[in-house]
C-alpha cells in the first residue's frame, strides 16, 4: 500500500495553509472586481439616462425653433421634425415633414433641391439658436437658394451676426452684400494664388 501511494509530500500540510491563503485573497479581489463592476454599470446607467434626458430637452426646443424658423425662410408653411421610434432612445432617428406654402405635408425627399436646401437652413439656424457658439462657418450654405430665399436668409443671418462672428464660403453676390468684410482667392497666373480683400463697411462710409 505504501509503495501503490508513491511520494508523500511531507510539505502538504503547510501548501494547503498557502493555498487556502491564496483562495481566499483570490475572492477578496474577486469581490471587489465584482463591487467596482457593479458600481461602473451604475455610473454608466446614470449617465446614460442623464443623456437621454438632456437629448430628450434639447430636441424638443430644437423641434420648436425648427417650427419657427421654417416658417420664418418659407415665409409661412409648416415644418415639423420628429423621433422615431426605438427600443433605445440613442439609436432613434430623426425624421423631418415640410409642408411648404402652398402645398401638402410632405417627407424631407420628395421636397425638391431649393426647398431641402432651406430645410437644412432652417434646421441649421434652429440648432445655433438652441445651441449658440461664438462664431460659426458657413461652406456654401447659400449654394441652392434663388433671390427670394436669400433675401429672408440675409435676415435671419444679420441677427446671428449681432452675437456671433460668422465667416461664409460663398458665390453668391447677394450673400456678399451681406457681409462686413470681404476675402477672395483669385489666380493671376497658373499656380500663383492672390488673396484680396475689401472692408464693405469702410466702403459705405
Amino acid at each position: 500500500e505504501l509503495a501503490r501511494l508513491g511520494g508523500v509530500n511531507l510539505n502538504a500540510l503547510e501548501d494547503q495553509s498557502a493555498l487556502l491563503e491564496r483562495r481566499d485573497f483570490l475572492r477578496k479581489q474577486l469581490d471587489d472586481l465584482e463591487g467596482a463592476r457593479r458600481s461602473i454599470l451604475a455610473v454608466i446607467a446614470e449617465i446614460d439616462a442623464e443623456s437621454v434626458r438632456q437629448f430628450n430637452a434639447v430636441f424638443e426646443k430644437v423641434a420648436i425653433a425648427f417650427s419657427e424658423m421654417f416658417g420664418r425662410l418659407f415665409a409661412g408653411g409648416v415644418g415639423k421634425m420628429w423621433l422615431t421610434a426605438s427600443d433605445d432612445p440613442a439609436q432613434a432617428g430623426v425624421e423631418i415633414a415640410a409642408q411648404p406654402p402652398g402645398k401638402k405635408m410632405q417627407s424631407l425627399n420628395a421636397l425638391s433641391g431649393g426647398e431641402r436646401a432651406l430645410t437644412a437652413v432652417a434646421l441649421i439656424f434652429a440648432i445655433v439658436s438652441v445651441r449658440p457658439s461664438p462664431f460659426y462657418v458657413f461652406d456654401e450654405i447659400d449654394a441652392a437658394l434663388d433671390e427670394a430665399n436669400i433675401g429672408r436668409f440675409g435676415t435671419v443671418l444679420a441677427e446671428f451676426a449681432n452675437r456671433a462672428q460668422i465667416i461664409i464660403i460663398t458665390h453668391n453676390k447677394a450673400t456678399m452684400t451681406l457681409a462686413d468684410r470681404i476675402y477672395g482667392v483669385t489666380m493671376g497666373e497658373p499656380g500663383v494664388s492672390n488673396l484680396l480683400s475689401l472692408a464693405l463697411e469702410q466702403v459705405g462710409a
